[in-house]
């Protein structure tokens, strides 16, 4: 079954830089890096840097990796 139109969700860690701008990293996607003035900018920036990612392993054949979110919970301790 192909599908052909899909609305997929990566997660996205977005870091401060020194120059008080952002970075963007999407581990699911090795490679896809981006970065923005503004959190604005850097959000637009994270969906254009995904869709061509995404784009040229579409290009070239290769696997197109989905996200599957899974809750693990875990037990934090209380400080004292």
């Amino acid at each position: 079954m192909r599908i052909e139109s899909a609305e997929l969700k990566y997660t996205v860690l977005i870091e401060r830089n020194e120059d008080g701008g952002y970075t963007v990293t999407v581990p699911s996607l090795p490679g896809c890096i981006t970065q923005g003035d503004t959190w604005d900018e850097t959000i637009t920036n994270a969906k254009e840097a995904i869709a061509g990612h995404i784009e040229v392993l579409r290009t070239l054949g290769k696997q197109i990796s989905i996200e599957v979110p899974v809750k693990v919970p875990i037990e934090v301790r209380a400080t004292s």
